[in-house]
């Protein structure tokens, strides 16, 4: 499946999980033709880049990455939201799309950036057409913020590949392996950005860093965290559309059911983990927000983390903060719609599985 692929790719902890994926994928897949080819596509391309990030610290030296803050929580909780509106602050550096899928060699010229984002801006063109929903479900430019998702599919440890296909083996593995070579990668990835130049400091997301709290203080032990929460019966009907959608596009045929309790499983698996792992945090390093408070008071909300995380909120901040909400509002993207009961779900099931959560957050 990954002919071609030369150079070393660095230490070999990618060859386990990359070894479950493809096994999984082959055990329980009929891929269609486009399916074949992005999935075959989307394994090289992102082991290229470790191959690329693998020879460029070999030359070079570096330093420690600036301190990160994490927005954390589940799936389509508010999560990309708030980090849109907290990434508009110029203290916060989030890597951009094309950043996270094209990055080498580092480079600060304004054509050759312009390049690859127009290319990176056609593939997501394609991904569109081939998933008529996924800018009703999240919006993605090249140029834009973007999650960490992406990065830590160098180590071929990622729930993106759960989206892409039913691989239970390989979401097995992924519940209970370490996650500590995958951070390794993460620093690495932060380390060769900051060639270009070191931010104050590095704003991240993904909704399965609430899994991995503990190899996250392991690489970067003055993190901080931000906590939203929102009822999992809204967010896990959510990813499970978004899965069903992204799946559609590659396979032959889709379980909904089974995407129902892959989903539930999992991100259940996760919470759990990281709601006890996040007791061993500093009251200075983590700050809980409601869903429903933050999207009736936004600008608020963003107040009340940089005064418990000790942030500088400046009226250059607040006012572009004001500007993306009023024109947010205007051009309101088209809804997301999905049913629970598609996959095989209700909110009195989702409820249970999720209880010792709900039980301590009033939803």
């Amino acid at each position: 499946m990954l002919r071609g692929l030369d150079g070393k790719l660095g230490e070999e902890d990618y060859v386990e999980p990359l070894e479950i994926l493809i096994d999984s994928i082959n055990k329980n897949n009929r891929f269609n033709a486009f399916g074949k080819i992005a999935f075959n596509h989307q394994l090289k391309s992102r082991l290229k880049v470790r191959r690329d990030l693998y020879q460029l610290h070999l030359d070079n030296k570096f330093s420690e990455p600036s301190d990160p803050v994490f927005v954390i929580g589940l799936p389509r909780s508010g999560t990309t939201f708030l980090f849109n509106l907290l990434s508009l602050d110029e203290a916060h550096r989030s890597p951009l799309y094309w950043e996270i899928m094209s990055p080498l060699p580092i480079t600060k010229d304004a054509k050759e950036k312009d390049r690859r984002e127009r290319k990176v801006n056609r593939d997501l063109k394609l991904a569109r057409a081939l998933i008529p929903k996924l800018n009703s479900i999240h919006t993605i430019r090249a140029n834009t913020p973007e999650e960490c998702e992406q990065i830590a599919t160098m180590n071929a440890r990622s729930f993106v590949y759960m989206c892409m296909a039913d691989v239970p083996e390989y979401i097995d593995y992924l519940k209970y392996c370490s996650f500590d070579s995958v951070f390794m990668w993460h620093k690495r990835f932060f380390q060769a950005l900051e060639l270009n130049g070191k931010p104050k400091r590095w704003l991240l997301k993904d909704p399965s860093h609430i899994g991995h709290i503990p190899e996250i203080l392991q690489t970067y032990p003055n993190a901080k965290f931000v906590h939203i929460h929102r009822d999992p019966a809204d967010s896990v009907g959510s990813f499970c559309s978004l899965t069903k959608n992204v799946r559609s596009a590659f396979s032959k045929k889709v379980n909904t059911h089974d995407i129902g309790k892959t989903v539930i499983d999992f991100w259940n698996h996760n919470l759990n983990k990281g709601m006890e792992d996040r007791k061993e945090l500093a009251p200075d390093q983590i700050i809980d927000i409601n869903y429903h408070d933050f999207i009736k008071s936004p600008l608020m909300q963003v107040k009340n983390i940089y005064h418990q995380l000790n942030f500088d909120m400046t009226i250059e901040n607040e006012n572009a903060i004001e500007h993306y909400l009023s024109k947010d509002q205007i051009n309101s993207k088209p809804s997301h719609q999905y049913s629970l009961t598609e996959f095989g779900l209700d909110e009195t099931i989702i409820k249970e599985q999720f209880r010792d959560y709900m039980l301590n957050y009033d939803f």
